[in-house]
């Protein structure tokens, strides 16, 4: 055995070494509140008629590596202009990878923080250097004397801002991120993961900053189990990442699943309205609890106890049948915060019902 660790010690670089992996909680047997996944199957007939098309696809012949009429669908669901460049990644995961992979020298990587963990984590994978900069404690709100200082210092390549923001669910302030725009020396890429449930969007600006990378994903949508991502901005920008996608790293059932949902857009709307409304009404009955609620603009909603433990709440909840997020091992702005992911109501009504019997005196 001290072989085998000596090998991987000698062969593996420090910066893999020294990671963690990404924790994945064991859901089985539970509620499960705790992903940012829509809660809500397809419609029966809306099955029916996607395994039929299953039943015509080649599974033997490899898919189409541009993906073309997949792009075209999700440029007219996502009001993205044919002057832009438009590159799909098997989730956004890869599409922050490949950013990555794609930066010159030792370059370094900017973020608020807490937010979306794999911005830190991809960073350090490939040897960059990551500047995280705290966000406002008391509304989770951007820095901005923060944020200057930081992009003159540290003149990032890049800039990530997951708007709404994830772990904390707010959208920072629009003025916030435009002035980053107007000051970034590098490339800002706006993380529009939750943009179904949220107010605002960078999608109409690309034309006003060349520098302006947005990228989305269809798993908040309800396709997380297809893992499809992509990424908008100019055709320069683009055209250079694209050369490091893999080819035909969307495959051909990822492909035609998502653009048969695409053209359902109607479930999904209606899906989207549903989880908002709960959204509400779930903050609605949080606010009377010993908890500092905070914001959201996302499909989950962010909490700080006030009076007892994240982990022992966290813990009571789990033995009790519902999973849920505890963020506050990650301590600072999060110390003693929970997250919960808006599910169906009457999940949400099983999970309110033991928070309040876990949050009794």
């Amino acid at each position: 055995m001290d072989d085998i660790e000596n090998r991987v010690g000698s062969l593996l670089r420090p910066e893999v070494l020294a990671l963690s992996a990404y924790p994945v909680q064991d859901s089985t047997g539970l509620i499960k509140l705790d992903a940012m996944e829509n809660p809500y199957r397809w419609p029966e007939e809306m099955t029916a008629e996607w395994l039929e098309k299953l039943r015509r696809v080649g599974v033997n012949r490899y898919p189409d590596p541009a993906a073309d009429s997949l792009r075209s669908a999700l440029r007219t669901a996502n009001a993205v202009s044919d002057d832009a460049g438009l590159m799909l990644g098997n989730g956004s995961d890869e599409l922050i990878q490949i950013i990555l992979m794609a930066l010159a020298g030792d370059a370094t990587v900017l973020a608020p923080h807490p937010t979306f963990v794999m911005y830190r984590q991809i960073a350090l994978s490939l040897g960059l250097r990551f500047v995280g900069v705290d966000l406002n404690e008391e509304d989770f709100s951007l820095d901005m004397s923060a944020m200057r200082t930081a992009i003159a210092d540290h003149r990032p390549q890049v800039v990530f801002l997951a708007y709404p923001n994830n772990p904390t669910g707010n959208a920072f302030a629009a003025e916030d991120v435009l002035e980053i725009l107007r000051i970034a020396p590098g490339l800002v890429v706006v993380d529009e993961a939750y943009a179904p449930f949220a107010d605002g969007t960078c999608m109409g600006r690309l034309q006003d900053f060349p520098n302006l990378l947005v990228m989305r994903t269809l798993s908040k949508l309800g396709l997380a189990g297809l893992r499809l991502g992509f990424l908008v901005g100019h055709p320069a920008w683009i055209s250079q990442l694209d050369k490091l996608r893999l080819p035909y790293n969307i495959n051909v059932l990822t492909q035609l699943t998502a653009e048969f949902a695409l053209s359902k857009q109607a479930v999904f709307d209606a899906q989207i309205r549903q989880i908002r409304r709960d959204r509400e009404i779930l903050a609605g009955r949080l606010r009377p609890l010993p908890v500092k609620l905070f914001p959201s603009q996302a499909n989950f909603l962010s909490f700080r106890l006030l009076e007892k433990s994240a982990d022992e709440v966290f813990g009571k909840l789990k033995e009790s049948g519902v999973l849920i997020k505890n963020l506050s091992p990650s301590g600072g702005a999060l110390r003693e915060c929970l997250r919960v992911t808006v599910g169906t109501p009457e999940e949400n009504q099983r999970f309110m019902d033991v928070l309040v019997t876990v949050l009794r005196p």
